[in-house]
């Protein structure tokens, strides 16, 4: 008489083994599609204005291959969780545009030259001088991402390249987090914008990385924005090619949009010389935990907005704010005036080698109210320039 493992092996028929075989490629698949749901998941919650995103949650996930099927899946009309695990490098996909352009910078080697994108060399800088152009077209027409999606990258993999993202026209619920965008033709102006919002709500744009852009790194407008958190995101400016021919990017930061609510925290905005950022057209922007750092020219400019700029750090700017005329509250010390209105006091901010803001406009608050995102103290936040951008 055989073993008892002898009897059990006997026992066993070609049809439990298929069988078995059947379970045992089941449990790997499904073991596979814990791991990438997993691996899709979105890392926290957005505070303040965009605290109601919450992007494709409520459709299947997705991995796009290619550039077209990650453009397919952006703009498509379903909820989607879009998980980046590459590289998508657009540039060379639509071709290149050669023509004339113009240099009101300067024709140097390190000047950024002009696009004459929609005539605006002709209109407004006439006296220029005219200089030859080649850029890429894909960098001019960013993906048109549609309404109810995530789109995250899967640890620092998550990469586009030559062409920006735009949400417009009434898109919302959406969420970008943990991904990098760069080469946008940064030796032009108006060689694309990274991250475009106009006429949207409910946005999270979360843990970005943006660098070598030829426009903005991060622009709202014209239309209306509301609920929207831009958060934990790295602004680098570093430049071969600038509007002052210096490294510096120029255009950071624009958010113009009409009575936007914004929530800006825990951004790094390194190596840059203005619009870092610019506000206008009545928007409300709430600004804590945020670092400047390296700054040539000017941090904040702006006209006609509100903002409360509070527990943030200024290191080495060379002009904190320009041409200001909005609303401004940027306290100096510890400020329990906020507690009426956001149910909390506000946190100084801190400067070294700059010069400290100056604003006490109250309706500022009355603005916020009860859409402040938490802060904590400017002395707390020196691990921002290490944990922005595509980090997580």
């Amino acid at each position: 008489m055989g073993s008892r493992d002898e009897a059990a092996t006997g026992s066993l028929t070609e049809g439990d083994i298929s069988l078995m075989q059947q379970f045992t490629t089941l449990a790997v698949a499904l073991a596979a599609i814990g791991n990438a749901a997993s691996a899709a998941s979105v890392s926290g919650s957005p505070e303040g204005y965009g605290a109601s995103a919450t992007g494709g949650a409520a459709g299947s996930t997705v991995t796009p291959t290619s550039t077209d099927e990650l453009t397919s899946y952006l703009t498509s009309d379903e909820a989607l969780t879009v998980v980046l695990t590459q590289t998508f490098d657009f540039r060379g996909t639509e071709g290149t545009a050669s023509e004339t352009g113009c240099a009101p910078y300067g024709t140097g080697s390190s000047c950024q030259v002009a696009i004459n994108k929609d005539d605006w060399c002709t209109n407004y800088q006439p006296d220029a001088p005219s200089a030859d152009v080649s850029y890429d077209k894909a960098g001019l027409n960013p993906i048109e991402v549609a309404s109810d999606k995530t789109i995250i990258g899967e640890g620092s993999s998550g990469v586009i390249l030559g062409k920006g993202l735009r949400m417009a026209n009434g898109v919302s619920n959406i969420i970008i987090q943990n991904i990098a965008i760069s080469e946008l033709n940064p030796q032009y102006v108006w060689g694309g914008d990274a991250i475009t919002l106009s006429g949207t709500s409910n946005i999270w744009v979360d843990h970005v990385t943006t660098s070598l852009i030829g426009r903005q790194h991060i622009v709202t407008g014209n239309s209306q924005n509301t609920g929207v958190t831009i958060s934990n995101n790295f602004v680098n400016g570093t430049t071969s090619w600038s509007a002052n021919c210096d490294s510096y990017h120029y255009w950071a930061v624009y958010m113009t949009g009409t009575e936007d609510t914004i929530t800006f925290k825990g951004n790094y905005i390194y190596h840059t010389s203005g619009r870092s950022p610019k506000l206008g057209s009545n928007a409300v922007v709430h600004m804590p935990n945020n670092y400047w750092d390296d700054i040539n020219g000017h941090a904040l400019e702006g006209e006609s907005a509100y903002a409360l700029i509070e527990g943030s750090v200024f290191q080495d700017v060379t002009t904190t704010e320009t041409d200001w005329s909005g609303a401004l509250y940027a306290p100096s010390s510890d400020d329990s005036a906020c507690q009426s209105a956001l149910g909390r006091s506000c946190y100084a901010n801190s400067y070294s080698s700059a010069d400290a803001l100056s604003g006490s406009d109250s309706s500022v608050l009355s603005q916020i109210g009860s859409n402040a995102a938490d802060c904590d103290s400017a002395d707390n936040i020196g691990d921002v320039p290490n944990n922005a951008g595509n980090t997580l």
